[in-house]
């Protein structure tokens, strides 16, 4: 039977170990308080130590995510994309505190008296962790130092050496990865990460940067795309998990994510749970004052109810108006957009889009993950649970890994996309039917990855993967499409049906698309691809170079 996570314990257990005071030496955690005479002595000490980590779980929380993409143009422009970022004298995401935490508890652990079977189920955790760490840093900045030991107040200078080169790093991480899937239970009690959670961190990480590989240039590829597609498939034949769906298509994906239990949720691989008087969230409040908005070039990519795109398909209406926009379309356009009908909050009925509010900046209005129920909107009570690892984007991994290699066939369609599109009650993808779009945001690619990412972009919308979906494509460009930065057409009839002072402000092109940002633009820079390193760190180590363009 499928684990239950009990990850509001967890968290509440480091908001107790984390609390001592720390230092500035490498933002560290206080660990001299956890030293190696009075500590790690039994498998407590270690499940203690290691509840720390936790709180850095990529939570899926759709409040602004995907807002530094294609995806959105919120009312706010993102700095990054706006290229009035600047580089900054410290921070930036550029700190090794954690990673000094994890290589602490690797040079102690066994001390613990207990079994190394046991013991490595915490190492497992760590690795698990560190991984993840690094490879964030590495998605950030490219090369990054590597320390895999505890470094102390007599071996710092090890802190100051140079960058080692971004595909030396990724094959540690995928050693570290490797490790955790072999250590780790199969069951975990309380919440606590397990093989399959790890076979998920090593698919999505193992994707990443096989097609970053493959899209750079950069070589050596196929290995990563395949452990990609062998970790997915995996999780696929052990049969814990499954797509959410109780029959009902026009509904079921929005369902699924304002459910207050996902430990049962057949899709959730890890979830993040919350529990009144235990640990809540404000998510769905925020998602109605966010001032976010889906741009034009993301509701594009909706398919029509035929499978086909509006550029090809006859069922599509155009967009004169909301209502024309989303009739006959992917199912998934009215459960993620707030058309007429949706329910706002406790019976306040969507007739037309919300703009010239705080609610949306560009009419589509995102509501996954945002319900009309007044205890959920309740500053900071929200008990709805979100995912970290959703089982929907395992079988999108195995889909794309497998079509990058060349092996995707008609069997691991039906087994992975198409499993999405039945629970909306969608055409199936057929690898022979397939017509490439001539509005292709990727006309040079085949049109079976083309779709796959299509599929990939709808299903993950609002979960904080389509910035990291266009490095690793080396597709930052698509930035530059115009329509990336507007919003629904609003027409003069439909602008007459607003109150005058409501709309009185908003400004539209020459073919009625509100500008999200008039007078202002969004072009892609290739140093986007990376963020600066704080300019601190470039004085105190001579030997780290600044990335390109900044």
């Amino acid at each position: 039977m499928k684990n239950k996570y009990y990850l509001y314990m967890i968290v509440l257990a480091i908001m107790a170990f984390a609390s001592c005071k720390k230092d500035s030496f490498l933002n560290r955690y206080p660990l001299s308080d956890v030293s190696p005479q009075n500590f790690f002595k039994d498998e407590t000490d270690l499940q203690l130590y290691c509840n720390q980590y936790y709180a850095n779980l990529p939570i899926q929380g759709f409040v602004d995510m995907d807002d530094n993409s294609d995806d959105k143009a919120n009312a706010s422009m993102n700095q990054f994309l706006a290229g009035t970022y600047t580089v900054p004298t410290t921070g930036g995401g550029w700190d090794f505190g954690f990673i000094r935490t994890c290589n602490y508890f690797l040079a102690n652990y066994s001390k613990a008296n207990t079994t190394t079977d046991i013991k490595n189920i915490y190492v497992g955790e760590t690795l698990f962790f560190r991984a993840n760490d690094y490879w964030g840093k590495v998605k950030r900045f490219g090369d990054v130092p590597y320390i895999n030991r505890y470094i102390t107040d007599t071996s710092k200078s090890a802190l100051y050496g140079t960058r080692m080169p971004h595909k030396q790093v990724m094959d540690s991480v995928l050693k570290d990865i490797n490790f955790a899937v072999d250590h780790l239970p199969e069951s975990a009690a309380d919440g606590r990460v397990n093989k399959y959670i790890a076979l998920a961190l090593k698919a999505r990480v193992c994707l990443w940067e096989g097609t970053y590989r493959k899209y750079f240039g950069a070589g050596d590829e196929t290995p990563y795309l395949q452990a990609a597609s062998d970790a997915a498939e995996q999780i696929m034949n052990s049969g814990q998990y499954n797509i959410y769906t109780t029959g009902h298509p026009q509904t079921d994906y929005y369902n699924l994510f304002i459910q207050d239990e996902l430990q049962v949720n057949p899709e959730a691989i890890m979830p993040m749970r919350y529990l009144t008087t235990v640990l809540t969230n404000n998510f769905d409040r925020q998602l109605g004052e966010a001032g976010d908005g889906y741009s034009k070039d993301f509701v594009r990519s909706y398919l029509c109810s035929d499978g086909l795109p509006t550029s090809l398909s006859p069922l599509y209406k155009g967009d004169d108006t909301p209502d024309d926009e989303a009739t006959n379309r992917d199912p998934r356009y009215k459960q993620e957009i707030a058309t007429r009908g949706f329910d706002f909050l406790n019976g306040d009925i969507i007739t037309l889009p919300r703009i010239g509010t705080s609610v949306t900046s560009t009419g589509y209005q995102p509501i996954k993950g945002r319900s009309s129920s007044i205890a959920a909107w309740n500053a900071d009570q929200s008990t709805y649970d979100v995912f970290i690892f959703r089982y929907a984007e395992t079988l999108l991994i195995e889909a794309e890994a497998t079509a990058e290699l060349g092996t995707c066939t008609q069997g691991i369609l039906d087994a992975t996309i198409n499993k999405l599109r039945d629970r909306v009650g969608m055409p199936h993808m057929i690898i022979t039917s397939l017509v490439k779009d001539p509005k292709s945001d990727f006309p040079n690619i085949p049109v079976l990855i083309d779709e796959i990412r299509r599929e990939r972009r709808v299903e993950l919308a609002s979960e904080g993967f389509r910035s990291d979906d266009l490095h690793r494509w080396h597709a930052g460009t698509l930035i530059n499409n115009p329509e990336t930065v507007l919003g629904m057409k609003l027409t003069p009839a439909l602008r007459a049906q607003y109150p005058p002072d409501q709309v009185g402000s908003i400004v539209t092109d020459a073919n009625s698309y509100i500008e999200v940002y008039p007078g202002s633009a969004r072009t892609w820079d290739d140093k986007l691809y990376l963020y600066p390193i704080p300019t601190q760190e470039l004085t105190l180590n001579p030997n780290l170079k600044q990335n390109p363009g900044w």
